[in-house]
Formats: C-alpha cells, structure tokens, sequence
C-alpha cells in the first residue's frame, strides 16, 4: 500500500536530516506501528507520506501512485489524522465533516449514512451542530477521525491518534481500525504509548535520528535484539545505538 524508496529529508539548510535514506513497504490488510523518539523522524516521514512534505530526494508510492507525479489521485486514497488539533473553529462540527466530503466527492447518500454510523460511535452526534471552537481537545481528536474514515480511504495514516481519547473512544478506535484492515486496507500508525502498538500492530518499524533502524513483527524484533517485551526492544535499540539500519 504504501512504498518508500530512498527517502530523506533536511531542514536548517540541508544541516539537519530528519529522514535518512529511508526505504519502508507497508501491506494490505495490515495495522503498521511506527515508533521513535521524539524528533527521530516520524512526523517528517507521515508528512511526506501524505503529500504535505516534498522530500528532497526519493519517492513515495501510494497503492501504486507516485506521490510527486500524481499527488491529487494519491492523497484521495489517504484518511490523515495528525497530532495536532488545529481546525476550522468557527464552523460546526457538520459544516466541517460536510468540506471535507465535498474535498474528497462523498455523495450525499454516502455521508449521510457514513456520518450518521462514525458519529455516533465515537459519541459526539450529540454537538455536531455546535462549533468547533467549543469542542474539547477528545471531542476534536473524534471530530478528525470522522472526517478521516468518510471517503472510505484504503490508506489510514494516524499520527498519534490515541492521544486525548477516553477509554471507551480508544476502544472503538481500536475496532474501527481492525475492521479497517480486515476489508484488505492498511493503517499506518504513529504512537508513543508502546503497550498499545504492542498490542495492536502486525509490523512494527523503529526509527532513530532519520534512520530506519528494524523492521518487523513483534515476534520478529524481540528475536533480533533478545529481548522480552516492545518497550525493551525500543530503548536497547534507541538508547545504547546497537541497532543497525533496516537494508
């Protein structure tokens, strides 16, 4: 679903690579985990993926679709999340699901059943006459993964979607993503609560100052690096800097 080929990335210049050569595959049918320190490179790689950052060298292929040569027909195959909440305020929470199905072509039968199943899942049907200005910090990160899931996008990219959630809405989430990737589509997944990728995740790919350190799955990198748990994996590898670039 996704393909990134030789990716990198600098800022301050050209002096700082906040991705490195970083070539990564994701599959269908898969929840992917991307983890790393803060400023490892997460963010910048998610935003390349989705079209908001241009590499300055590589490229990223979305179900097949160049990313640079094609970037309208590929975002449409992609639902975006990010770890901000920064929104339309001063329109409603329907005015802004209602934009962002018009961005992406939703019909109007479609968003009515889709906004009508997503809303009340994730229990905010009840404000979503009242303005975004007026929503919490969860009642916002639930407003965005709405707008997210309302073109049905085969490519799911969440970047630290947990964060804000009550438990009930990180367990719908949670099911919501697993149906997700059941109907042969990918979530690409960004957290720093490792439990929960532990959990969650089919692969997971660890990733420290720009570079692509392992890819693969829970089974996979507690065999590499003799370890017992994700957590131990993640601070042997990030911490002590054993861990070899992924080929």
């Amino acid at each position: 679903m996704i393909t990134i080929q030789n990716l990198t990335k600098s800022y301050a210049k050209g002096t700082h690579k906040a991705v490195d050569d970083l070539s990564l595959e994701t599959r269908r049918g898969e929840i992917f985990g991307f983890i790393g320190p803060n400023g490892a490179g997460k963010t910048t790689t998610i935003k390349t993926i989705i079209g908001v950052t241009i590499p300055d060298s590589g490229h990223i292929l979305i179900d097949g679709i160049d990313m640079a040569q094609h970037p309208i027909e590929a975002k449409q195959r992609i639902g975006f999340v990010p770890d901000t909440h920064e929104m339309f305020d001063r329109l409603t929470g329907q005015e802004y699901l209602d934009f962002v199905a018009d961005v992406y072509g939703v019909s109007a039968d479609d968003r009515k059943k889709r906004m009508a199943y997503y809303l009340e899942m994730f229990e905010i049907a009840q404000v979503v006459s009242q303005y975004v200005r007026s929503y919490s910090h969860g009642m916002k990160q639930k407003l965005m993964l709405v707008g997210a899931l309302l073109h049905q996008p085969p490519l799911w990219v969440l970047d630290e979607p947990m964060t804000g959630l009550d438990p009930q809405a990180m367990k719908r989430l949670k099911d919501v993503m697993h149906e997700h990737c059941n109907a042969g589509n990918t979530v690409f997944f960004s957290s720093h609560v490792l439990d929960v990728v532990e959990r969650l995740c089919d692969r997971i790919g660890i990733i420290s100052r720009g570079k692509l350190l392992a890819v693969g799955t829970l089974e996979e990198l507690r065999a590499r690096e003799h370890e017992a748990s994700l957590e131990s994996v993640f601070l042997d590898m990030t911490e002590s800097g054993s861990g070899e670039p992924h080929a």
